[in-house]
């Protein structure tokens, strides 16, 4: 192996370095992602976390677009010098196929970022959903007691009051109709 290498002219010997070290750094983030190691730990996290920040959306330049980049370069390059092109058209074609790879990984990886979840409970989804009492509420608001309602997919017992006249006890079925600036479920009596 080290023949045929040493054996190469200049040019083609500059593309077969950039392919096999771009498609094997390429290869140690797939295989990081896929078992679940950080690999953005790899070259160091330089994106910083201010506060309001919304995030970054659609990153272009990355060490994983970058290596991306290299290899498709690299081996694109090879097929043209393989395909006897020159050595201008061979760049081109090399430099526009690793674009297009950077472009198709970011747009990827920025899709891919959307389908996250904060997993944050939003009180205000709560509102109009029919529940049922799971701890008793006192009635005019007396005491507070517990609800089991569907909020965001998920079934989420929440504290609760009533300006119903009676307790609410547990079976009850309730409507929420109001929600506190403390978090509280204000909630009425619905007939079965």
């Amino acid at each position: 192996m080290e023949e045929w290498y040493v054996g190469l002219e200049l040019f083609p010997k500059i593309y077969w370095s950039i392919a096999l070290i771009g498609s094997v750094v390429l290869i140690v983030f797939l295989v990081l992602t896929l078992i679940g190691g950080d690999a953005d730990d790899l070259g160091g996290d330089v994106d910083a976390e201010i506060e309001g920040d919304a995030g970054v959306g659609f990153q272009f330049l990355s060490i994983k677009n970058l290596s991306g980049f290299l290899a498709i370069f690299g081996w694109t390059g090879i097929a043209c010098i393989e395909a006897g092109l020159s050595n201008i058209l061979t760049i081109f074609i090399s430099i526009v196929c690793g674009l297009l790879m950077m472009i198709a990984m970011a747009a990827l990886f920025y899709y891919l970022s959307k389908l996250q979840s904060s997993g944050t409970l939003k009180l205000k989804n709560a509102l109009n959903q029919v529940g049922e009492v799971y701890l008793t509420i006192g009635a005019n608001r007396s005491s507070i007691g517990k609800v089991s309602v569907n909020v965001q997919g998920s079934l989420r017992e929440l504290d609760a009051l009533t300006d119903e006249a009676k307790d609410l006890t547990q079976g009850n079925v309730v409507k929420v109709k109001e929600i506190t600036d403390n978090g509280i479920l204000i909630v009425e009596f619905l007939n079965k």
